[in-house]
């Protein structure tokens, strides 16, 4: 049993944080990742067996450090850029002025993904979103009147009316209270007495739905449902979520992963390349292995095929038809590409799993940053008494605008425009140039009279990830009744059930996990993948510290049933 399963005495829950615990799956993988007993061992003749990894963004980073402490080689393949959506742009002829074109905000209940941030000494600081003190002032938009405000105590009672109904509907649908005190607790059996019912009663639900059939919403007008899709309590907007299903949106509710968010210092892609090249105490391999002398310094190209050789061993094979045989292979691309850029033998996966990958929805995101020569935004207009220009939410096609100050003596940065699905599809075809020129338009709207063009240095960067060929999407977006398409991809890594042909073969990524587009979600994946490759190698965690695939049969997600036990 895990710590968490077992303890008579918990903490009091006010002295205990909000941490990505469960609630599917509840494993404490900090704890894991952090103990002295260490991730396991492999026997002695599998020392120095070679491990593909296909990817090199955070699950296959990360993986491939865990795996190389083992004694086990990791050989690591990249068809694009090393980082994944990790992606930190920066600025032409700047020294590290950046634009963060992936994950950008990271809440600090992934305590995982810290755990590698203060491995490698990185610096995180409070992240501005809307009516933070990090923002400074927020202005919201919406149907052309501007409300200016430095905190949620000074935006109009609508608001205040439409976070309190929202509030009201997760209590109502979700004891949400007491569910996130099971979290707090880390009290797993209590945890998953309360989940495995809503997991059940809302997975072929919307979010939409949610939210109108509360009763707290329901005495309100089509007004607060609009402003809660636009620009939500004033933190941000939800109608881009409103198609999906209500899990997904409760486990970033109860997780608090849109709330005390931090972004890294210097870029977040430093951390891949700095957890590349750092050395660990590693069994087997001399003092100073890193993943990079591993690898001899880089990765290897993309990889286009996976199949079974004739020894048992997989047979990966690269653009230019390398071929190499492996253990073992960990696969952290997006699903999608499994049936459009790699090959991969069909007989690897069972045909479920090949539906549940297939399946998979990718929303879309677009992003727009332009490089200023100083925080201007930050200078008084002396008519209003109020800075230049505030972070901002707009029913416009900018969405979300976002400031980042890197001190007095360095240039600055406007993420002019962050959007998802149409408002990010309006853009696809566009250019740069465009879409910077879209978006200053309708900041003029918002801030007539401010010359934000006077201050922009050098090309902007954008990005669409549906555009890209590596991706196809910029993050997993779960439809109703996908829950047991997850359960299907995130369990895989427990392969003791599966024929032999099947075995051997892992998923890792954000887009597996249960939190998608966070990334601890692709870190605890992950970590999965890990205890699946050390059991299959035929190695064990220690008893002192159980892997996750040790106490899966416990704390596995609820298995739905295939018919309704009675009519909705």
């Amino acid at each position: 049993m895990t710590e968490s399963m077992d303890r008579e005495a918990p903490l009091m829950t006010e002295d205990r944080p909000v941490t990505a615990f469960g609630p599917d799956f509840p494993f404490a993988y900090d704890d894991w990742i952090t103990s002295p007993a260490g991730l396991g061992t492999i026997p002695e003749d599998r020392l120095g067996t070679e491990v593909a990894i296909i990817g090199a963004g955070t699950a296959g980073i990360v993986a491939g450090h865990e795996l190389m402490k083992l004694g086990v080689r990791p050989v690591l393949y990249e068809s694009g850029r090393f980082g994944g959506r990790l992606r930190s742009e920066t600025f032409e002829g700047t020294d590290g002025v950046i634009a963060e074109l992936g994950g950008m905000r990271f809440p600090v209940s992934s305590r995982a993904f810290y755990h590698y941030v203060d491995l490698v000494g990185l610096e995180s600081r409070p992240f501005p979103n809307p009516l933070t003190e990090a923002a400074g002032s927020t202005v919201i938009d919406l149907e052309g009147i501007t409300e200016f405000a430095r905190g949620a105590h000074e935006l109009p009672p609508l608001y205040r009316e439409v976070a309190d109904a929202y509030h009201a509907a997760l209590e109502e649908f979700a004891d949400f209270t007491e569910l996130q005190r099971a979290v707090r607790d880390r009290d797993a059996r209590r945890l998953k007495e309360l989940w495995n019912p809503i997991a059940e009663g809302w997975d072929e639900r919307t979010f939409y739905d949610f939210v109108v059939s509360s009763k707290a919403f329901s005495g309100l007008s089509f007004r607060h449902r609009e402003v809660f899709g636009q620009v939500g309590f004033g933190t941000g907007g939800w109608d881009s979520d409103f198609p999906n299903s209500m899990l997904e949106i409760l486990r970033v509710n109860l997780l608090e992963l849109d709330d005390n968010q931090r972004y890294i210092v210097g870029g977040v892609e430093s951390l891949l390349h700095r957890l590349w090249r750092q050395p660990a105490a590693c069994r087997h391999w001399p003092d100073h292995t890193s993943l990079a002398s591993l690898n001899g310094g880089a990765t290897l190209g993309r990889a286009t095929r996976i199949e079974r050789d004739g020894s048992g061993g997989l047979t990966v094979v690269d653009q230019w038809g390398n071929a190499r045989t492996y253990a073992a292979v960990l696969v952290t691309c997006q699903s999608h590409l499994l049936t459009t850029s790699v090959s991969v033998e069909e007989s690897l996966f069972d045909q479920q799993l090949w539906m549940a990958l297939d399946r998979t929805r990718y929303m879309q995101a677009a992003k727009s940053f332009v490089m200023v020569d100083r925080p201007f935004w930050n200078e008084i207009d002396p008519e209003t008494g109020r800075p230049l220009l505030s972070m901002t939410l707009t029913d416009r096609i900018t969405r979300g605008t976002y400031f980042f100050d890197n001190g007095p003596d360095r240039p600055a940065v406007i993420c002019l425009s962050y959007s998802w699905m149409t408002d990010a599809l309006k853009v696809l075809p566009l250019g740069p140039e465009r879409r910077v020129e879209l978006a200053l338009a309708a900041l003029d709207r918002i801030y007539p009279g401010v010359d934000i063009r006077s201050h922009i240095r050098g090309n902007p960067i954008t990005v669409s990830w549906e555009a890209d060929e590596n991706f196809l999407g910029a993050f997993k977006g779960a439809l109703p009744g996908h829950y047991r398409y997850n359960q299907r991809m995130y369990g895989h890594f427990v392969q003791r059930q599966l024929p032999e042909q099947e075995r051997g073969i892992f998923l890792a990524g954000d887009g597996v996990s249960w939190t998608p587009a966070w990334v601890e979600g692709a870190v605890q994946t992950s970590l999965n993948a890990v205890w699946g490759i050390i059991a299959h190698l035929g190695g064990a965690s220690s008893p002192d510290n159980p892997g996750p695939g040790d106490v899966w049969d416990e704390l596995q997600p609820v298995t739905l049933p295939d018919f309704r036990s009675e009519p909705r």
